[in-house]
C-alpha cells in the first residue's frame, strides 16, 4: 500500500538550494549527504540530487503540492519576497484548482494547489 511520496529534483549547487528552501520557503533540512539534500515542511518532503551540469533552461522538474490554506501560504510567500512565476500568480485555473507556482534556483517548477 502506498503511503508517501518524496520527489527527487536536480540541483546544481547544494548551498544555494538549501538557502532557498530554508530561508525563502520555510522548509527545514532533514538530511545532507554527499551530493544529496533532503528538506521537509509540514508533511511535504523533497529530495535533491546533485547535477552540476544541469542547464536550468532545459530543466523540466516539476512538483505539484496540495495545501489546505493556499491564501495564507501565498501571502507568506509574498511577505517573504519569494519570487512568484510570472505566469503563476494565485488564481483559479480552468480545471477548478486554486493555484500558484514558482521556480526554484534550478528552474524546478513548484505548483501549490487547493480545491476551490
Amino acid at each position: 500500500m502506498l503511503t508517501e511520496i518524496h520527489p527527487k529534483l536536480p540541483m546544481r549547487d547544494k548551498s544555494i538550494t538549501r538557502q532557498y528552501y530554508i530561508n525563502q520557503l520555510g522548509f527545514q533540512e532533514i538530511g545532507d549527504y554527499d551530493g544529496y539534500l533532503m528538506v521537509k515542511k509540514d508533511k511535504i518532503e523533497i529530495h535533491f540530487f546533485e547535477f552540476k551540469e544541469l542547464d536550468s533552461k532545459e530543466n523540466y522538474g516539476q512538483v505539484y503540492i496540495r495545501t489546505n490554506d493556499i491564501d495564507a501560504l501565498y501571502k507568506s510567500m509574498l511577505d517573504n519576497k519569494t519570487k512568484i512565476h510570472p505566469n503563476g500568480h494565485l488564481g483559479i485555473r480552468p480545471w477548478g484548482q486554486k493555484e500558484f507556482s514558482l521556480l526554484d534556483p534550478d528552474s524546478n517548477l513548484l505548483t501549490f494547489g487547493q480545491n476551490s
